[in-house]
């Protein structure tokens, strides 16, 4: 396997047993600390001759290529989005759309790596506690692998295109009675008692993944840092995984600047936000989160205190916004850009709006929004926020009538 250590967080301590997800010392969380030094006598280019997307970056991995599972994640497109901009008053805003992975959302990138190194370690059950997304990328993953799966939702909070893709691709789909925290609970009970392998985000291999999306927008820009980089947080393991990419740059010396890392909430689901306006590096959970944004509706986001920290070492920002700003973000892109993304990540174009309006964000500033997912995840939402089709007879003056009209 690639050279790295499991460390903890909160005290340091190495953990070697590679089936725990916190510390058995101090229970905190844990994290992937890599062995950069070989990475220091490559330079960028030096990767290229593999196709973009996440194993392009594999030096910078915890998982030998040897056990990987793959289904080509990764390399999605950095849009230059110059009719948003103009909209929201940010000339140089650019959007990651991360709906474009294989099924559909920015999970795949931690799940190649996660369930990469559930087959490094000879594992046969996987199992997650989701909101949706994760659950689809889990479930493909562990089809590719050969692998049983099993996973936890909390019951009536899942957008259907997402159950569907749990169930199409073979998983073990529990309903359980509670919220996303309960179903957390759960999950890692069944972890505990070596039932399964955890790939929830508490697992440290799954943000390992996700950092990819820095290093893709990082080469999509030729090194050309951004001055801020907007995402959605909900569990908050993806802006914790940008800020750790971030620093394994400047650790080999690829990148001389920092983006500034902003995190935007739901306004019903918003406790690093919460966090932030009080300048505390702790949170307070929220037991009954509500939001339109299913992926981001999560009360007691297990790497809460990482994003805070990812976000005060930038000198980033953290705000909220509410349903109606989400939904209207959500349209905008769709029909200035073009680009179809579910509610949770319009939540970073809100964001972008709103901190503008705010005088946060300057109007010269390069900005990149991470769009999460796809708008396809949550179809009902669309439907439930346009206009209806319209009802037209069968003739060329009916066409014209209703067009007029």
């Amino acid at each position: 396997m690639a050279a790295h250590r499991v460390i903890c967080w909160d005290c340091g301590e190495e953990v070697d047993d590679p089936f725990v997800n916190t510390c058995p010392r101090c229970g905190g969380l844990l994290t992937v600390k890599m062995d950069l030094e070989p990475v220091k006598e490559m330079k960028p280019e030096d990767l290229r001759s593999t196709p973009i997307g996440v194993w392009r970056y594999a030096p910078f991995m915890p998982v030998d290529p040897a056990h990987k599972v793959s289904i080509q994640e990764g390399g999605t497109p950095l849009y230059t989005t110059a009719a948003l901009g103009a909209e929201v008053g940010v000339k140089n805003t650019f959007v990651k759309f991360e709906g474009l992975n294989p099924t559909g959302s920015f999970k795949d990138r931690g799940m190649t790596i996660g369930v990469s190194r559930a087959n490094e370690l000879g594992a046969k059950v996987v199992g997650c506690a989701s909101t949706g997304n994760t659950s689809a990328a889990l479930a493909a993953y562990a089809a590719k692998a050969g692998m049983k799966c099993a996973v936890f939702l909390p019951s009536g909070k899942v957008a259907m295109g997402k159950l569907a893709q749990a169930l199409f691709f073979g998983a073990k789909v529990l309903s359980i009675d509670g919220n996303f925290d309960d179903a957390l609970a759960l999950a890692r009970k069944m972890s505990e008692e070596r039932k399964l392998y955890l790939l929830n985000s508490i697992n440290p291999y799954r943000p390992e993944g996700q950092k990819s999306v820095l290093f893709e927008i990082m080469d999509q820009l030729r090194y050309n840092v951004p001055d801020r980089i907007i995402l959605p947080v909900g569990n908050a393991a993806n802006i914790w995984a940008v800020y750790k990419a971030i620093t394994e740059l400047q650790e080999v010396g690829w990148i001389d600047k920092v983006p500034m890392l902003t995190g935007i909430q739901a306004e019903g689901a918003s406790p690093v936000a919460q966090a932030f306006a009080k300048s505390s590096e702790t949170f307070v959970p929220e037991e009954n989160p509500e939001t339109v944004a299913t992926a981001i509706r999560i009360g007691n986001p297990i790497s809460g205190r990482k994003a805070l920290k990812a976000i005060y070492s930038t000198g980033g920002y953290a705000t909220t916004v509410t349903d109606a700003e989400i939904i209207s973000a959500q349209q905008l892109l769709g029909r200035k850009e073009g680009v179809c993304v579910e509610p949770a990540s319009a939540a970073s174009v809100a964001g972008l709006r709103k901190l503008r309006a705010e005088g946060i964000i300057d109007r010269d500033e390069r900005v990149v929004c991470i769009c999460t997912g796809n708008g396809l995840k949550d179809p009902d939402t669309i439907i439930n926020n346009c206009a209806p089709p319209i009802k037209c007879g069968n003739s060329v003056a009916d066409v014209e009538r209703a067009l007029s009209e």
